[in-house]
């Protein structure tokens, strides 16, 4: 990896910088055509910020260039280091983009226009994350908020590299932030912490987030902050000496092994020291990864074989073992960690990794297109975009009761917009939404009165489609209802269902009385033909899922409840009859129906697959008689046989499988799975080849675990046995099974 050295720190306390040396210190990296693309948008900036200072106090051109030098230092490529240096025309030059399309090419202007916006939206929207001198916690509403800015950031932006580039923003002006009024250090180091940290996590860019968390906590907690520094400063060198001991050990067992690999001690980020002690309610002296070795191999056989080397050599720590190489993290981070007891009986944290896993690991998303020979950005970069958009969520964000997380996943920003309220609150809406929808969001009543629409200041029709970052403003009547012409989904005015169910309800409940009247007569009708003049009404409401009488009076007057549903409630709510043996007669011989089940001594019966345990050939199975149905037939095994009480078992028939002609029996089968993008399409191409047709899917996911229950048509046995075992061996499934 290649970092530009800091030839910013050789600028005077007035602002004075070598840009020649800095300058020359790329042409090492790019090439003299990109240096030349470099040096002239430094030619063109230098005149727009001169004698301007950031909020630091810091020189903007000063500043940029620190800005481009991180991003040098992640290998960015040299139209993202070009739109770094011009990213604060938009603040101090006048007419900016017909400028800089004049100059530059149209990725550069795209990447500067793209970051003015992220500024715009973030100066119109200052989530309060409850900032107080005591620094509690935020509520879980002012939380809400700030997640759903960061979703808003990332869903805006048309190229990931605008979020890279306002993240190496951030860190250089946390940097210099000593130099802000102290408000402004406060705001900017929260801001950082509940924002840009977190971004930068799910981008994978480790070392930057690292850096945002610790300058942050120096501005929020300086106390703490210089005592853990003090702490690690004062026991550097005996930790270095320990750390070299243990290098020493390590090299002379690796070489043994015959194993190449790179070894340093693990820098120490005070912000997660500081996280783990609050977490684990520790002292620092109790800390395991206060002294810690990395390790780095050529390929992933070697990571194992230098862990049982470790293993072997120190006494690991129970439960202090995480591979995440097999079970990577949510933002594609792999790496073995173990914690063994180390020479001198300390305890000694080890982190054993690839080269290439290390890459990625220090700069996450820019590595994918980076890694390859140093190579420049190459043509898949969009579709490097859409990676990042799948791993952007949060898992337990995802709701999983349609069975189909995983494409929802894929397309998760895609069905989203992001808007703000004039006062600045986030508000998501699905892809489509109009500022109808909007305002049945913000609140039911406005949804009712609204009459018009401002979208950044100007006025829209209702059904205008809103889009990401745009500021929506409802103008609406003292009193009033909605227009039916909403539910036309013709016109277009809502997209969201949340909101056409208000409205609805709203045009449902005008005539409450007269439909109350009508569903009054439509209920004593049927209970009159049931002759069912005493019931509980009340609990017939209940029995409805309806918490008063007249609500489902309405229900009935509207239609909503047919005939059939009140039916079976009065008559669960009437006095059992008692209950008479349907008689049957015995004879010899047997019939095969048409389900291909032969019932012994019974014939011309019709016979029924239990749903409880789906019989399938050659299961051993029995018969059933019931009350009307004819016959039921079960598994031998089946719970509800083995519970059936004695004076029932006359009931029951020997019945074998007869001739079924080919046809194909229903079983359940269930599995568990580690979650991962793309494992239900593994398995449902798995059920393609085989041929075997699924009939119902029902699928959860929770700490990425993934639990998945399928309704499937075989032909016998033998087929659900090789079934199982492909199933087993798809990536990622720990189990699969017949359901029981």
């Amino acid at each position: 990896m290649v970092f530009v050295p800091d030839l910013l720190s050789q600028a005077s306390a007035q602002g004075a910088l070598d840009v020649g040396a800095w300058l020359a210190s790329l042409e090492g990296q790019f090439s003299t055509e990109e240096v030349a693309l470099i040096r002239h948008s430094v030619d063109f900036a230098a005149p727009c910020y001169a004698g301007s200072l950031e909020i630091t106090t810091v020189p903007v051109l000063h500043h940029v260039l620190g800005v481009a030098s991180i991003l040098v230092g992640m290998s960015m490529d040299a139209e993202t280091i070009a739109a770094t240096v011009l990213h604060a025309c938009p603040e101090y030059l006048p007419g900016w983009k017909e400028k800089l399309q004049q100059a530059f090419s149209p990725q550069i202007v795209a990447l500067v226009e793209g970051f003015a916006r992220m500024e715009q939206i973030q100066s119109f929207s200052r989530p309060d994350i409850g900032r107080t001198k005591d620094r509690k916690k935020d509520s879980e509403a002012q939380q809400a908020q700030v997640e759903s800015m960061r979703k808003m950031l990332l869903a805006m932006v048309e190229d990931i590299r605008v979020v890279l580039i306002k993240l190496a923003d951030r860190v250089e002006t946390l940097r210099s932030l000593a130099g802000a009024p102290e408000d402004e250090q406060l705001r900017i180091a929260e801001e950082a912490k509940t924002i840009y940290a977190p971004l930068a996590n799910r981008l994978g860019v480790w070392h930057i987030k690292w850096e945002l968390e610790d300058l942050s906590l120096r501005f929020l907690e300086p106390k703490l902050y210089k005592e853990i520094a003090k702490l690690l400063a004062e026991k550097r060198v005996g930790r270095e000496q320990y750390i070299k001991e243990v290098l020493e050990i390590l090299q002379q067992q690796l070489q043994s092994a015959g194993i190449q690999a790179d070894m340093m001690g693990r820098p120490k980020h005070i912000y997660s020291i500081v996280n783990k002690m609050r977490r684990k309610q520790l002292s620092f002296n109790e800390l395991y990864d206060v002294r810690a070795v990395r390790i780095l191999v050529d390929d992933v056989k070697d990571c194992y074989a230098v862990l049982g080397l470790i293993h072997n050599l120190w006494q690991p720590i129970p439960k202090e073992f995480d591979d995440y190489i097999a079970r990577p993290k949510s933002n594609n981070y792999r790496s073995l960690h173990t914690v063994v007891i180390g020479p001198r009986n300390l305890p000694l944290e080890i982190q054993i990794r690839t080269h290439e896993m290390h890459y990625h690991s220090e700069l996450g998303v820019a590595a994918h297109w980076r890694y390859k020979e140093g190579g420049r950005a190459d043509s898949k970069f969009d579709d490097k975009i859409v990676w990042l958009r799948q791993i952007l969520e949060w898992r337990q964000e995802v709701s999983d009761d349609g069975g189909n997380a995983g494409h929802f996943r894929n397309e998760m920003f895609q069905d989203k917009v992001y808007v703000l309220t004039p006062q600045g609150k986030v508000v998501d809406l699905p892809r489509g939404a109009t500022p109808v929808d909007f305002a049945y969001i913000v609140h039911t009543d406005l949804g009712h009165r609204t009459r018009g629409a401002k979208v950044d200041g100007s006025i829209v029709p209702l059904n205008y489609k809103l889009q990401n970052g745009q500021r929506v403003e409802i103008l609406a009547a003292k009193q009033g209802g909605p227009s039916r012409d909403w539910l036309n989904p013709n016109l277009g005015y809502l997209q969201s269902s949340r909101a056409r169910a208000k409205v609805r309800h709203w045009f449902r409940y005008q005539n409450f009385e007269e439909d109350v009247a009508q569903g009054r007569l439509r209920l004593d009708k049927e209970l009159h033909r049931l002759g069912a003049v005493d019931v509980n009404l009340e609990k017939i409401a209940q029995k409805l899922h309806y918490p008063k009488l007249e609500e489902l009076l309405a229900a009935i007057g509207r239609g909503e409840i047919g005939e059939h549903q009140i039916t079976q409630a009065v008559q669960s709510e009437l006095p059992a009859k008692p209950e008479q043996d349907v008689p049957f007669l015995l004879k010899s011989g047997g019939d095969t129906d048409s389900s291909g089940v032969l019932v012994e001594g019974v014939g011309n019966l019709m016979t029924y697959m239990a749903k409880c345990c789906k019989p399938a050939p050659p299961d051993a199975i029995i018969g059933y008689v019931t009350r009307g149905r004819g016959v039921t037939i079960h598994r031998q095994a089946c719970p509800f046989i083995k519970r059936l009480p004695e004076e029932k078992h006359d009931r029951l028939l020997a019945t074998q499988w007869g001739n079924r002609q080919e046809k194909l029996a229903g079983v359940d089968i269930d599995i568990e799975a580690y979650d991962r993008q793309g494992l239900l399409r593994d398995i449902s191409d798995l059920f393609a080849r085989e041929r075997v047709n699924v009939t119902q899917v029902r699928t959860q996911s929770r700490n990425n675990q993934a639990r998945m229950s399928f309704s499937i048509e075989i032909a016998d046995l033998e087929q659900l046995a090789r079934l199982l075992a492909l199933l087993r061996q798809v990536p990622s499934v720990n189990s699969a099974q017949r359901h029981l």
